[in-house]
């Protein structure tokens, strides 16, 4: 393609090194991006998570965060945009997945005005999820507490399930929610219908009036399918997730051996 007009980049396998860091080839090529030309995080991390990102970097910005529910400024530590799911709808959900397929277990993120307002408010679960999944950030809560207000995600796990969760979770639910996962081994990640990172990135690309096919994506996991496919050109790390390989229009190094610098420097050197 030529030279992007907006430049697009999953976060976790992609932008960060196996040890999770960002690393100077990278953050060096990503500021020569962004001095002429937008470049957008598109992550299914929570707004909390990003700020550690953009130190790394050295630079802010618009954040699709959530798998694309949440529109973040970086620069200004402010929620633009969020899609939420309706308590009935978290209910509902987990109510016929638990009758489905005994043994579930829920979380749900929610989304406040700023990274780290209120963070005992932005990641709940149960406490069988919590046990599967530990993370640092839960606050394990009752049942009755889990849904009593919007989010934008809904996640599941079950103890005895994980590769056939998916498609599981898929058939009970069909196309009321948006499913995905960004993890293998993972919870099943559930935003509002419509809503993914395709979604989010289009909406930022409208904004700043970015076509698509002026628009270059990188991502490594099913939850940037949506991305990559929405994108003028869809770059996959060879680290990726198989249903990602088979999709993209290229595939770049390995997330360890700095893939997007790879690609980024055929423009900005």
């Amino acid at each position: 393609m030529n030279k992007p007009a907006l430049v697009a980049s999953d976060v976790d396998g992609t932008l960060l090194d196996p040890s999770v860091q960002v690393s100077e080839r990278r953050a060096r090529t990503v500021r020569a991006v962004v001095d002429d030309t937008p470049f957008v995080l598109v992550t299914g991390r929570p707004p909390r998570w990003v700020p550690q990102i953009v130190d790394g970097l050295g630079v802010a910005g618009i954040a699709v965060c959530s798998n694309g529910a949440v529109l973040y400024d970086a620069e200004s530590d402010r929620v633009l945009h969020r899609t939420e799911m309706e308590p009935e709808q978290l209910r509902d959900a987990a109510r016929e997945l638990r009758e489905a397929l005994p043994g579930c277990t829920f979380a749900v993120e929610r989304s406040t005005g700023r990274a780290r307002d209120d963070v005992a408010e932005q990641f709940l679960a149960e406490a069988g999820f919590h046990r599967v999944w530990p993370n640092r950030d839960i606050r394990v809560v009752e049942r009755s507490e889990l849904f009593d207000r919007p989010a934008v995600k809904l996640m599941v796990l079950h103890e005895d399930r994980s590769t056939d969760l998916v498609p599981a979770v898929e058939e009970v639910l069909g196309p009321r929610l948006c499913l995905t996962c960004s993890m293998g081994g993972g919870p099943v990640e559930l935003s509002a219908p419509g809503v993914d990172k395709g979604s989010g990135l289009a909406a930022v690309a409208e904004k700043l009036g970015v076509p698509p096919d002026e628009v270059i994506g990188f991502g490594d996991m099913p939850n940037d399918i949506p991305m990559l496919d929405w994108v003028g050109h869809g770059v996959a790390m060879r680290n990726a997730h198989p249903g990602v390989l088979e999709i993209a229009d290229e595939v770049t190094g390995c997330n360890g051996q700095d893939g997007v610098a790879q690609v980024l420097e055929r423009w900005w050197p």
